[in-house]
């Protein structure tokens, strides 16, 4: 999506919402939780002729923490 295609449909409606805020703090609805004390912010990226959506850790800094503190799948 980041190239600008949607990977389900094909479609390059494909819209990003980097700037929507807010990305953080208590009542940030475009973050995830990290751990108790942290939060990464989310940039989102949206097909609009399928409605297709990725979400990306906007601050790289917050993959390392992710590393660290979550279960890798296997």
């Amino acid at each position: 999506m980041k190239n600008g295609k949607c990977p389900k449909c094909g479609s390059k409606e494909v819209y990003c919402g980097d700037d929507v805020h807010p990305k953080s703090g208590p009542f940030g609805s475009n973050s995830i939780p990290v751990s108790l004390t942290s939060i990464a912010a989310l940039d989102n990226y949206v097909c609009t002729d399928c409605g297709y959506m990725e979400s990306y850790i906007a601050d790289p800094a917050k993959l390392k923490e992710i590393f660290v503190k979550w279960r890798r799948v296997s």
